[in-house]
Protein backbone atom coordinates (compact mmCIF):
# COMPACT_ATOMS: atom_id res chain seq x y z
CA UNK A 1 0.00 0.00 0.00
CA UNK A 2 0.92 3.62 -0.71
CA UNK A 3 1.37 6.44 1.70
CA UNK A 4 2.02 9.85 1.60
CA UNK A 5 5.32 10.74 0.79
CA UNK A 6 5.52 8.04 -1.19
CA UNK A 7 6.70 8.81 -5.35
CA UNK A 8 3.29 7.37 -7.51
CA UNK A 9 4.08 4.63 -9.61
CA UNK A 10 4.43 5.36 -13.38
CA UNK A 11 2.27 4.14 -15.65
CA UNK A 12 1.34 4.27 -19.76
CA UNK A 13 -2.19 3.00 -20.37
CA UNK A 14 -5.10 3.36 -23.52
CA UNK A 15 -7.35 5.97 -22.60
CA UNK A 16 -11.19 5.58 -24.03
CA UNK A 17 -10.45 7.51 -27.59
CA UNK A 18 -7.30 5.49 -28.13
CA UNK A 19 -4.60 7.92 -26.39
CA UNK A 20 -2.08 6.94 -24.50
CA UNK A 21 -1.68 8.57 -21.49
CA UNK A 22 1.00 8.83 -18.82
CA UNK A 23 1.94 9.39 -15.27
CA UNK A 24 4.34 12.20 -16.25
CA UNK A 25 2.02 14.16 -18.56
CA UNK A 26 0.71 15.68 -15.15
CA UNK A 27 3.69 17.08 -13.55
CA UNK A 28 3.42 20.30 -12.47
CA UNK A 29 -0.47 19.27 -11.91
CA UNK A 30 -2.24 17.84 -9.02
CA UNK A 31 -3.99 14.39 -10.38
CA UNK A 32 -7.04 12.29 -8.35
CA UNK A 33 -5.99 8.99 -9.60
CA UNK A 34 -8.75 6.23 -8.74
CA UNK A 35 -9.12 2.85 -9.81
CA UNK A 36 -12.54 1.05 -9.74
CA UNK A 37 -14.14 -2.27 -10.50
CA UNK A 38 -16.18 -2.21 -13.62
CA UNK A 39 -17.80 0.37 -15.89
CA UNK A 40 -21.34 1.17 -15.97
CA UNK A 41 -21.82 -0.71 -12.51
CA UNK A 42 -23.72 1.10 -9.88
CA UNK A 43 -20.53 1.76 -7.76
CA UNK A 44 -18.82 3.07 -10.10
CA UNK A 45 -21.13 5.24 -12.00
CA UNK A 46 -21.43 7.01 -8.62
CA UNK A 47 -18.10 7.71 -8.61
CA UNK A 48 -17.61 8.47 -11.88
CA UNK A 49 -20.51 10.81 -11.87
CA UNK A 50 -19.11 12.20 -8.57
CA UNK A 51 -15.86 13.18 -10.30
CA UNK A 52 -17.69 15.09 -13.80
CA UNK A 53 -20.22 16.99 -10.87
CA UNK A 54 -17.24 18.37 -9.11
CA UNK A 55 -15.50 19.01 -12.20
CA UNK A 56 -15.39 22.94 -11.78
CA UNK A 57 -14.22 22.65 -8.28
CA UNK A 58 -11.55 20.22 -8.79
CA UNK A 59 -10.07 21.88 -11.89
CA UNK A 60 -10.65 25.18 -10.10
CA UNK A 61 -7.76 24.19 -7.80
CA UNK A 62 -5.87 22.40 -10.48
CA UNK A 63 -6.69 19.11 -10.05
CA UNK A 64 -6.88 16.54 -13.48
CA UNK A 65 -8.40 13.25 -12.70
CA UNK A 66 -8.25 9.88 -14.27
CA UNK A 67 -10.13 6.52 -13.61
CA UNK A 68 -8.29 3.13 -13.92
CA UNK A 69 -10.57 -0.16 -14.45
CA UNK A 70 -9.02 -3.29 -16.31
CA UNK A 71 -11.96 -2.36 -18.50
CA UNK A 72 -11.19 -2.46 -22.53
CA UNK A 73 -10.53 1.34 -24.08
CA UNK A 74 -14.18 0.63 -25.91
CA UNK A 75 -16.38 0.03 -23.08
CA UNK A 76 -14.51 2.87 -21.03
CA UNK A 77 -15.67 4.43 -24.38
CA UNK A 78 -19.15 3.71 -24.39
CA UNK A 79 -19.24 4.81 -20.42
CA UNK A 80 -18.14 7.99 -20.94
CA UNK A 81 -20.57 8.54 -23.45
CA UNK A 82 -23.53 7.18 -21.55
CA UNK A 83 -22.62 9.39 -18.64
CA UNK A 84 -21.25 11.99 -20.35
CA UNK A 85 -18.02 11.85 -17.80
CA UNK A 86 -15.20 14.35 -19.91
CA UNK A 87 -12.14 13.30 -18.55
CA UNK A 88 -9.82 9.92 -19.63
CA UNK A 89 -10.93 6.70 -18.25
CA UNK A 90 -7.96 4.70 -18.84
CA UNK A 91 -7.69 0.65 -19.54
CA UNK A 92 -5.24 -1.79 -16.91
CA UNK A 93 -6.18 -5.20 -18.99
CA UNK A 94 -3.92 -6.95 -16.77
CA UNK A 95 -3.93 -4.81 -14.01
CA UNK A 96 -0.29 -4.79 -13.59
CA UNK A 97 -0.76 -0.63 -12.87
CA UNK A 98 -3.65 -1.42 -9.87
CA UNK A 99 -1.17 -3.80 -8.56
CA UNK A 100 1.73 -1.32 -8.11
CA UNK A 101 -0.83 1.19 -6.56
CA UNK A 102 -1.74 -1.61 -3.87
CA UNK A 103 -5.62 -1.87 -5.28
CA UNK A 104 -6.01 -4.92 -6.67
CA UNK A 105 -6.37 -7.66 -4.26
CA UNK A 106 -7.93 -10.27 -2.54
CA UNK A 107 -12.07 -9.52 -2.10
CA UNK A 108 -14.79 -11.73 -1.06
CA UNK A 109 -18.30 -11.59 -2.14
CA UNK A 110 -21.14 -14.11 -0.91
CA UNK A 111 -18.98 -16.02 0.81
CA UNK A 112 -16.63 -16.30 -2.68
CA UNK A 113 -13.03 -14.87 -2.49
CA UNK A 114 -11.44 -13.67 -5.66
CA UNK A 115 -8.59 -11.18 -6.83
CA UNK A 116 -9.97 -7.51 -8.31
CA UNK A 117 -9.73 -4.35 -8.02
CA UNK A 118 -9.88 -2.64 -4.69
CA UNK A 119 -11.62 0.76 -5.13
CA UNK A 120 -8.92 2.89 -4.00
CA UNK A 121 -7.86 7.04 -4.89
CA UNK A 122 -4.95 8.77 -4.86
CA UNK A 123 -4.43 12.57 -4.68
CA UNK A 124 -1.07 12.73 -6.50
CA UNK A 125 1.12 16.50 -5.69
CA UNK A 126 2.76 18.02 -9.03
CA UNK A 127 5.61 16.14 -8.32
CA UNK A 128 4.17 12.69 -8.68
CA UNK A 129 4.06 12.05 -4.84
CA UNK A 130 1.67 10.52 -3.07
CA UNK A 131 0.19 13.56 -1.03
CA UNK A 132 -3.22 11.34 0.27
CA UNK A 133 -4.48 7.50 -0.55
CA UNK A 134 -7.60 6.09 0.51
CA UNK A 135 -8.13 2.35 0.64
CA UNK A 136 -12.06 0.66 -0.26
CA UNK A 137 -12.87 3.95 -0.78
CA UNK A 138 -16.81 4.55 -0.99
CA UNK A 139 -18.17 5.85 -4.31
CA UNK A 140 -19.06 9.15 -2.73
CA UNK A 141 -16.55 9.60 -0.51
CA UNK A 142 -13.70 9.94 -3.80
CA UNK A 143 -14.18 13.79 -4.54
CA UNK A 144 -15.05 14.71 -0.62
CA UNK A 145 -11.59 13.33 0.69
CA UNK A 146 -9.46 14.61 -2.20
CA UNK A 147 -11.29 18.24 -1.41
CA UNK A 148 -10.34 17.69 1.89
CA UNK A 149 -6.88 17.00 1.18
CA UNK A 150 -5.83 20.10 -0.47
Amino acid sequence: MLTSGDTAPAFQLEDQEGNTIKLDDFRGRKLLLYFYPKADTSGCTKQACSIRDSWDELSGRGVAALGISPDKPDKQKKFDQKYGLGFPLLSDPDHSVADAYGAWGEKSMYGKTYEGIIRSSFLIDEEGKIVQAWYKVQPADTVPNALGAL
